[in-house]
């Protein structure tokens, strides 16, 4: 199912905000592969990039990554591109997560690795990549958490309701 999921999820591309510079993550576990996405996003003449954890209490950095390209794990135990890759600031920012609500909030893993990277980069529009099945009531928020623009999931785009 899983696969099919992430291809419909690509498939709604044109209803998320745009952005000519993406980043998608490499999905772990059970997390939605965003790779699908990354494709369609090359396709339509975006480019996309991988988020790099270099140290575990500091944003994340960006390089610039295609598919098919050498990976190696960050400090946060995510395949990520190599050092030599360029180093980017994405204007949209594709995050996995466990959970999500209808007003912006994300559960994600716990590192706190994404909210940290969304407070440093305050411009760049937030959205989630999920299964529908994902969706809660209402996630509790605390200070530090940073709420999506929007969630994108096989059934389509939700832009985030006001809070």
């Amino acid at each position: 199912m899983e696969p099919l999921a992430a291809e419909r999820a690509a498939s709604h591309l044109t209803d998320l905000p745009s952005g000519a510079l993406v980043a998608v993550y490499r999905a772990i576990g059970s997390e939605l592969d965003p790779e699908p996405l990354a494709r369609a996003l090359i396709s339509a003449g975006a480019q996309v990039c991988l988020p790099v954890a270099l140290e575990r209490d500091a944003p994340m950095i960006f390089r610039r990554w295609s598919p098919g390209e050498p990976l190696e794990m960050d400090a946060a135990g995510c395949p990520a591109p190599l050092p030599l890759a360029e180093v980017v600031d994405p204007d949209l920012i594709v995050t996995p997560l466990l959970a999500f609500d209808d007003f912006g909030g994300r559960l994600g893993q716990g590192g706190g690795y994404y909210d940290r990277t969304f407070a440093a980069r305050p411009d760049a529009v937030r959205i989630g990549f999920a299964f529908a099945g994902q969706r809660v009531g209402r996630l509790p928020m605390d200070a530090h958490d940073v709420r999506l623009h929007g969630v994108l999931t096989e059934v389509g785009y939700t832009a985030a309701r006001k809070v």
